[in-house]
């Protein structure tokens, strides 16, 4: 089954909201899924995890969450590459309670270093923490994400291959993919490039259970300058529905839009017509 997530709570959720409240809220209008969004920091509240796992499983709410911002798993103070570590611990750890599925982290940046040399880096970060993951977050998948930036540590290639070597799947965002690329990334052809490639790194079950994110989104030259309504950008986004059906991918697709749930639901009505 594929869902379509809303990015946090719907911005229609009544009162102070919540992601209780969010998650009820979302459950109302027929959307099945919910990236919960720790951008700022992780919620260290084990007994609050527990009731959202209880909602999400009482509505068959699929659930991913999005670590915070502050990771660079290629930082040259030895300070900061542990912060990193800590922020992703803390986002697997809170996530498995909750029953999330998979956590999206921004990796890394350049910092104007040759991408091999930052490869070795966050390969040898990645090592340590999943070291710690395997025993302690099993069940929760460690999604590297396709970044939107050229000074970014996140091309296609660079997630794929850092995921297949440790058994994990990466976070696919094709509007990062074509802001970065200066318009690439936008065409049936594309995407299915893009999950042949999937596929080939990660094994032919692979596109059973993805992370996705998808949006419209503004670019320069520099790549990512924010997220766009899908009917305001040039997204072909309806073609990407289409590829998504032939290609019976499954798992979530979180739409980044501004308008959250009104493109979440335009999606989810697109795709259950074509379907």
């Amino acid at each position: 089954m594929l869902h379509f997530a809303v990015a946090g709570n719907p911005i229609s959720t009544p009162g102070a909201g919540g992601t209780l409240i969010g998650l009820e809220h979302a459950h109302s209008m027929g959307i099945s899924a919910m990236e919960m969004e720790w951008v700022q920091r992780v919620p260290k509240n084990p007994e609050h995890m527990e009731k959202i796992r209880k909602i999400s499983e009482s509505h068959n709410m699929y659930l991913t969450v999005h670590a915070p911002y502050f990771i660079n798993l290629n930082a040259k103070e030895p300070e900061k590459l542990a912060a990193s570590k800590v922020r992703i611990w803390d986002a697997l750890e809170m996530a498995e309670l909750a029953g999330a599925h998979s956590v999206c982290v921004h990796p890394a940046f350049y910092l104007g270093m040759d991408p091999v040399e930052v490869f070795e880096n966050v390969r040898t970060a990645t090592a340590d923490i999943m070291s710690k993951k395997d025993k302690l977050f099993p069940h929760v998948n460690l999604g590297y994400e396709t970044m939107g930036k050229v000074t970014q540590f996140g091309s296609l290639e660079e997630v794929l291959k850092i995921s297949n070597e440790f058994g994990i799947y990466p976070t696919i965002d094709p509007a990062h993919m074509h802001a970065r690329t200066n318009g690439e990334w936008n065409t049936t052809e594309e995407w299915n490039t893009m999950f042949d490639m999937y596929e080939l790194y990660l094994g032919k079950d692979s596109l059973k259970s993805v992370h996705m994110h998808y949006s419209g989104i503004e670019y320069t030259e520099k790549g990512e300058r924010r997220h766009q309504p899908l009917k305001e950008s040039d997204a072909r986004w309806e073609d990407f529905i289409q590829v998504l059906i032939d290609r019976k991918i499954e798992g979530t697709v979180v739409c980044e839009s501004p308008i959250q749930e009104s493109d979440t639901l335009l999606m989810k009505a697109v795709y259950e017509k074509l379907s």
